[in-house]
């Protein structure tokens, strides 16, 4: 009996590890699926839309929470907010106005002198009358773990209604209510907007990256001291102090 040829055997072990390589592929792609909508499933019944019903059944349920959580988002170069920020953050004030949240926890990007969208987003609601005592800022929130891990710990929340758009809800209520962080999501859309494929595309990495994020307990890259949301709002923003 003829012994497999070298190019035989070639043949054979290319033919395994393309099937391995498949298979851990189907296996891959399975599991970012289940996450997805592990996440979806996880936090529906938390969202919802920016409606009188919504309205109403807050009122009716005495639905109230410490702080309206405004995460952040693209701002200009010349200062302006993006259409996608400037939504949430109109949306908090209707429901700040309403009565169902007490304070803003203002919570982006302020990484560098040159980009700021917490002072942007207080210098918006302070134009429309907000008092300053009810404006907390979160300079270190640069993506929505963090954001959602510093009201937890860092600003002491126990209870947040969480302001964004509807294919960001899911994600931010997620991480948000696996803090033990009462969290309702409130749909900020009053627009269609530029890039929603590439949004929707990119949030699958970032549910991933979520789950494990909460699986293996991370940190953000800054938390520092506790500012209580109940305590003075003056202690988070970066003035003198008087």
């Amino acid at each position: 009996m003829k012994k497999p040829t070298k190019n035989l055997q070639t043949r054979k072990h290319t033919k395994l590890v393309f099937t391995a390589l498949f298979t851990l592929g189907i296996a891959g792609i399975l599991s970012i699926a289940l996450i997805y909508f592990h996440i979806d499933n996880s936090s529906k019944n938390f969202i919802f839309q920016n409606t009188e019903s919504t309205h109403q059944h807050f009122q009716e349920n005495n639905i109230k929470a410490q702080a309206g959580l405004v995460l952040g988002a693209k701002v200009y170069r010349n200062g302006t907010m993006s259409d996608v920020l400037m939504d949430r953050v109109l949306t908090a004030l209707e429901f700040y106005k309403k009565g169902f949240f007490d304070k803003f926890l203002v919570s982006g990007d302020h990484g560098r002198v040159e980009y700021d969208e917490v002072n942007t987003i207080k210098d918006f609601l302070l134009s429309r009358g907000i008092s300053p005592e009810d404006i907390f800022l979160d300079h270190a929130g640069f993506d929505t773990y963090d954001s959602v891990y510093r009201a937890k710990h860092i600003f002491q929340a126990e209870s947040v209604m969480i302001f964004s758009q509807g294919f960001h809800l899911p994600r931010a209520v997620y991480i948000a209510r696996n803090q033990d962080l009462e969290s309702y999501g409130i749909i900020s859309d009053k627009h269609v907007y530029l890039g929603s494929w590439y949004n929707n595309l990119r949030e699958t990495g970032a549910r991933v990256k979520a789950f494990f994020d909460l699986a293996f307990g991370s940190h953000p890259k800054f938390l520092g001291k506790k500012i209580p949301i109940t305590g003075n709002s003056m202690k988070s923003w970066d003035i003198p102090k008087n």
